[in-house]
């Protein structure tokens, strides 16, 4: 269980998959992978956006890294299948523009501090895939963060392609409506998947 606010990783063999449970509902989760051994090569939502020549992925859908391959793939998700790949993650700065005075948690920080804890150093924030965002595109062309539709116990499965490190940050955004109308950070659970609870929960 990742806490509200918090962040964990986990390591994947090529073929494994894993899935990203809503508890309550309404939480987004930014996340990251890197194809191991470190951290040069990483999901590119920039470089998914162009190789599916669309802004949300679907079932079936792979991600791409950096290096245009194809690093994981969307195989389930219950959800209404509304990510995001467009907005960076937040940080203390996004925070400053909001009006928040001191330090207010961010995934940002919470990517690096996870993957220092790992052993890496992080010099540079790669945009996250934003699980459960809902951002729309107004017709003047602006962008609008409105609430997630997940719900409680929705989830989405994705398959390693590759040997990767994932970490993920249960939002911690308060003051926009990115975690739904309480705006309020809400727990996520993560779970490995072995092929036997795979072929289960697919039949």
């Amino acid at each position: 269980t990742i806490q509200g606010g918090g962040s964990g990783g986990i390591e994947l063999e090529a073929g494994e998959s894993f899935q990203i449970v809503n508890i309550e509902g309404s939480q987004v989760v930014d996340l990251w992978a890197f194809v191991q051994p470190g951290t040069q090569e990483f999901l590119s939502t920039e470089n998914t956006r162009s190789c599916l020549q669309k802004l949300i992925p679907e079932v079936g859908d792979n991600l791409y890294s950096n290096r245009r391959r194809p690093i994981l793939t969307i195989s389930e998700d219950t959800s209404p299948g509304i990510h995001d790949m467009l907005l960076s993650a937040c940080d203390i700065q996004r925070y400053e523009l909001l009006g928040h005075v001191g330090y207010h948690k961010n995934c940002a920080d919470n990517l690096t501090e996870a993957a220092k804890e790992i052993g890496h150093e992080l010099k540079d924030i790669p945009s996250p895939f934003n699980i459960f965002e809902r951002v729309e595109i107004n017709q003047d062309g602006h962008l609008a963060i409105e609430p997630p539709l997940v719900k409680a116990g929705q989830h989405i499965t994705l398959k390693a392609t590759e040997a990767l490190l994932v970490i993920m940050s249960a939002c911690p955004m308060d003051i926009a409506l990115t975690n739904g109308p309480d705006r309020r950070s809400k727990p996520v659970l993560v779970r490995k998947l072995n092929l036997s609870a795979l072929g289960q929960q697919q039949g």
